[in-house]
């Protein structure tokens, strides 16, 4: 029966001219991860990166093997013959024929027809690149999102590329330039400064007699070169449009490409090639493909030498990649190809001389040392004439600077030069340089497979797992290879304990190599000052750090800190992600901490210095974004000298402080670790005070709790009664979004008793404030009303706007929920008018969301529509997960009160992990009620009594009264639906007795008159 797995286009399995329903987008992502590996293991951990990317959900390994067993349902569509899907320890594999699979036999189709181009046999090559497009059904895992499908789309758009040129330099080859055009033309559009591409269509439409557009193109294309990448275009442009000019033949423009291409004959004379052996290659397909164009735009041109730099850090593979390079592109450059070392990579003996440097490249040529002049001026006149008309690729290999190099250049000729160093080498004319990052996971793994050969078995989770310790650096996965390789009896298991018992620097070496000495080569090379940023950066556990960080560290300005953070930018021994946020490669930074605990520079007193002084920095800028960010708190003094570093220049506003905490939140987390296990209890309450709002809004409850209950012990023992009163106030908001309201009451109670005793009239209005919250969420609105008009008659006495405010915006909720909409919406006008005065983007927002709230109650769902969007803008702004998530939630009830219910039910899709991750319970409870509400509109009753009888079970656990009150009387709607009136009643008859308690007199109204109705439907 015929059968085919279909990734190009929708994700599909078609047999018999049927296909297969899949169900949902993640159904379809799998069996895309299982069918481009067909034939092949993959590992579980790969195929849960591959469908989740970084958030998979909490059972993703159960998920997982859901979505697996309905792919194996959908694969019967093929009858006896269907693939398996084959489960092993830790892995999976899809037993088909790869060919089986449209994408996998289409890469097959043009690597093949690429290697039938190559030994001359065109049609053959064209009749398999017709084969593959008639394989092409559209963008590859359409539909599908996340950074596999796209990484996957990325390599299939490679293939596409690479067919699309074969077939023009074929159609060029055969004289057929106008077939070539169109094929050329919209990949021109796609690279619109790709000037091999731009020199073939310029000839493709010359030979078309299209003059007049092939020299517009090549005159737009220098532009946009010159524009986009600030160099002047190659000699293959100039090359074209001289020939255009003079009217040469179209054929004598062509380009020489592919091993079949001609060359000029030349004399016989020493042809030097003293590169390494060529390896398996594993991944750089981009680059690979940069370079290669780059190297062959100008073939038999020789107005300007092509330089091509190629940086990274050490160990990255800059040489595995130039020897490659080289070993491709053997045919391109007959008259030779050298590799000469520079001795960058050395920490024993000096680099040489730009004139040693030559007088070796010369000799190389074959020029005997009794001819070698000896000036430098000298020496470099004889190597730019002996290599004029050379095409030859030279490899100028760890370079240590722009001098050292300059005088190597061959000047006018064909000779391409390629250049490997660590730094970045400004000042090289026409250099267009290649940064080199560490390899995917998946060229990690094929890299490492490919050093140890097919003769050894490997766990592909295993696998994984090493080359993830590896830090994916090329020459790390390679000693550890070769380690497994040197020990027979070793599985990749032992490798891997190895690796990953601790210390896993010491463990990366072999016979010849060790990873710790090609570090040690990058760090000789700094000066003093830069080599103490790289060691200090060892002590900064967080992943990112500013220049601030930096300067804590080490004591040096902010300004030294940053000049010196860029020089090491140069270097490759930091990278900087995004603007003016830095990291460092894992295991560079395990041998920063190596130095530190040699103790040759740095003693024990030092580095104490060092992490107290990077502590206090983050708490002192946290201080200030807390200020900015959460202004309504009521505060304790640091009580400390200033740091030596500024905190945060970048604080300048609630906006600014909201980002700089969420940007550096991990490092927050890590300052507070530090003080727990090593700080004093003083300085510890005092942290935890300052971040007790970050904590919170970011929802960092479970670490939040224990620490402030610390704190108030602390401030407790210590006799500072106003001190406590705070922390019991950070843990009153701690409990309150935990959903924890007894405990929150108890706390606020305590903390209000201590205010009152020390006649401290504003924190005893904060107290209050609070001690309201968790009142009006467990349905006590009577006792919350009482106290926060009290409050506010004291607040309306201190012409505090901001407090003003939030108490009246409190007072309009508990208004809300007892039915006094009028009074409700004079405290929401009222709080909103005074937030916008003073700038408060936090209290505009809850105020929004509010008066939101009042229009859904009252009937008018477009005007809630309106405030919830206006709250959104607000929000996004904010940045905070819990608001944001909030607001989604309170769209969602307005579009499904619109009859918009299937977007509704999508929007809480969204909502609900994000609830569930930020502990706010209550906020999850409702989700699920207006779930239910949303199911029960949409007829589909059994789901919705599902979620209520969930969001019940939340509600009881956290005493919420308000809204059991409300779940109950939904879930005798839908108990009523499904014909069980005795249990409607007996839902009703709960919600009522809920809604008099807490009085809450319209819930009350409503359960009463649906209960009259069913009491006359089940009357005798």
């Amino acid at each position: 029966m015929e059968f085919e797995i279909r990734l190009s286009g929708s994700v599909e399995i078609r047999a018999a001219g049927r296909r297969s329903d899949l169900g949902s987008t993640k159904t379809r992502v799998t069996l895309a991860a299982l069918a481009w590996d067909a034939g092949r293991t993959v590992s579980v951990d790969t195929l849960i990166h591959r469908v989740w990317d970084e958030h998979p959900p909490g059972k993703a390994r159960e998920a997982l093997y859901a979505h697996i067993s309905r792919i194996r349902g959908s694969l019967r569509i093929a009858g006896a013959g269907a693939p398996t899907i084959v489960s092993r320890t830790n892995s999976y594999s899809l037993e088909a024929d790869p060919d089986r699979v449209d994408l996998r036999r289409y890469t097959s189709c043009v690597e093949r027809a690429r290697s039938l181009r190559d030994r001359g046999d065109e049609q053959a090559a064209l009749r398999l690149l017709d084969r593959a497009d008639g394989l092409w059904h559209g963008e590859p895992l359409a539909g599908i999102t996340g950074s596999w499908a796209e990484h996957l789309r990325s390599a299939v758009a490679e293939t596409r590329f690479a067919a699309a040129v074969t077939r023009a330099e074929i159609l060029l080859g055969e004289g057929r330039f106008t077939d070539a055009v169109p094929v050329l033309l919209p990949l021109a559009e796609a690279h619109p400064v790709d000037e091999a591409l731009a020199e073939r269509l310029a000839v493709a439409l010359y030979g078309s007699n299209r003059t007049a557009e092939a020299t517009r193109l090549l005159q737009r294309t220098r532009q946009r070169v010159v524009r986009d990448i600030g160099l002047d275009a190659g000699r293959g442009l100039h090359r074209v449009h001289q020939g255009i000019l003079a009217g040469a033949p179209a054929a004598a423009l062509l380009p020489r490409f592919g091993a079949g291409g001609r060359t000029d004959p030349r004399p016989t004379r020493r042809v030097p090639d003293n590169l390494p052996r060529d390896v398996p290659w594993a991944g750089r397909h981009e680059e690979l493909r940069r370079l290669t164009a780059a190297l062959c735009e100008g073939q038999g041109a020789s107005d300007v030498v092509t330089v091509e730099a190629i940086h990274g850090m050490g160990g990255v593979g800059k040489t595995a990649l130039a020897v490659h390079l080289a070993h491709r592109l053997r045919d391109r450059f007959p008259d030779g190809r050298v590799l000469l070392h520079l001795g960058g990579c050395s920490t024993d003996r000096t680099p040489p001389t730009p004139a040693r440097a030559l007088t070796e490249l010369l000799r190389l040529l074959g020029v005997a040392t009794k001819e070698l002049p000896r000036g430098l001026d000298a020496l470099v006149a004889l190597w730019r004439s002996a290599v004029r008309d050379r095409r030859m690729l030279v490899i100028l290999d760890d370079a240590t600077s722009s001098t050292q190099i300059r005088p190597l250049l061959p000047g006018a000729s064909p000779t391409a030069v390629v250049v490997t160093s660590r730094r970045r080498l400004p000042g090289l004319p026409g250099v267009r340089p290649v940064s080199l990052d560490v390899l995917t996971p998946e060229d990690a793994a094929a890299l490492f497979s490919q050093r140890l050969g097919r003769g050894r078995a490997t766990d592909p989770s295993d696998v994984a797992e090493i080359v993830r310790i590896c830090g994916y650096l090329p020459l790390a996965i390679e000693i550890a290879a070769s380690r497994l390789l040197a020990r027979a009896s070793w599985t990749t298991t032992d490798l891997l304990r190895r690796l990953g018992g601790g210390g896993r620097l010491a463990q990366l070496h072999d016979l010849d190599r060790t990873l710790r000495h090609v570090f040690e080569v990058s760090y000789h090379a700094l000066d003093a000052e830069q080599r103490l940023v790289f060691r200090r950066i060892g002590l900064h556990v967080g992943v990112e750090f500013g220049s601030g960080a930096i300067a804590a560290l080490t004591g040096l300005s902010l300004d030294t800190a940053e000049r010196i953070l860029e020089e090491l930018l140069a270097h490759h021994l930091v990278f900087e992600p995004v603007p003016h946020r830095f990291t460092m490669h894992d295991l560079l930074r395990d041998y920063a901490r190596w130095l530190i605990e040699a103790g040759d520079a740095d003693s024990e007193d030092d580095v104490r210095r060092a992490a107290q002084g990077l502590v206090d920095h983050y708490v002192h800028a946290a201080d200030r974004a807390d200020r900015l960010a959460y202004p309504f708190r009521s505060r304790t003094d640091l009580g400390t000298a200033d740091p030596a570093v500024p905190p945060g220049t970048e604080i300048v506003d609630a906006q600014s402080a909201e980002q700089w905490l969420i940007v550096e939140s991990a490092n927050l987390l890590d300052a507070l670790d530090w003080l727990e296990n090593h700080g004093s209890e003083r300085q510890l309450a005092v942290a935890v005070h300052v971040l007790a709002g970050f904590l919170d809004m970011e929802g960092h409850l479970a670490a939040a709790e224990p620490l402030l209950r610390r704190a108030a012990a602390h401030w407790n023992a210590a006799g500072d009664s106003v001190a406590r009163a705070r922390a019991l106030l950070d843990l009153c908001t701690v409990y309150t979004h935990g959903s924890r309201y007894g405990e929150a009451i108890s706390a606020a109670r305590e903390a209000l008793d201590v205010a009152r005793s020390l006649g401290d009239r504003e924190l005893e209005s904060e107290c209050i404030h609070q001690l309201s919250i968790s009142l009006w969420q467990t349905g006590q609105y009577t006792s919350a009303l009482s106290l926060q008009k009290n409050s506010l008659n004291f607040l309306l006495q201190t012409g505090d706007l901001l407090r003003i405010a939030r108490c009246r915006n409190l007072l309009g909720i508990i208004h809300l929920h007892v039915a006094e909409n009028e009074e409700a919406l004079a405290c929401f006008a009222s709080a909103l008018a005074d937030f916008t005065a003073i700038g408060d983007e936090r209290g505009r927002y809850s105020a929004l969301n509010n008066m939101a709230e009042l229009h859904k109650r009252t009937g008018h769902p477009e005007a809630a529509e309106s405030a919830y969007r206006q709250a959104m803008v607000v929000a996004e702004r904010m940045g905070n997960p819990r608001d944001k998530a909030t607001l989604q939630m309170n769209v969602a009830s307005v579009l499904d009160a619109l009859g918009r219910t299937d977007e509704a039910l999508a929007l809480y899709r969204v909502v609900l992990p994000v609830l569930r991750d930020v502990g706010d319970r209550r906020a999850e409870a409702i989700a699920l009620t207006r779930v239910g509400r949303a199911y029960r509109a949409a007829g589909r009753t059994a789901e919705a009594y599902r979620q209520h009888i969930a969001a019940l079970e939340v509600i009881r656990a956290i005493h919420a009264a308000g809204e059991e009150a409300e779940v109950l009387y939904d879930l005798a709607l839908v108990e009523r639906d499904a014909g069980r009136t005795a249990r409607a009643v007996a839902h009703l008859e709960e919600s009522l007795a809920v809604s008099r308690r807490i009085g809450a007199p319209a819930e009350e109204a409503r359960a009463a008159e649906v209960l009259a109705e069913l009491r006359g439907e089940v009357a005798p």
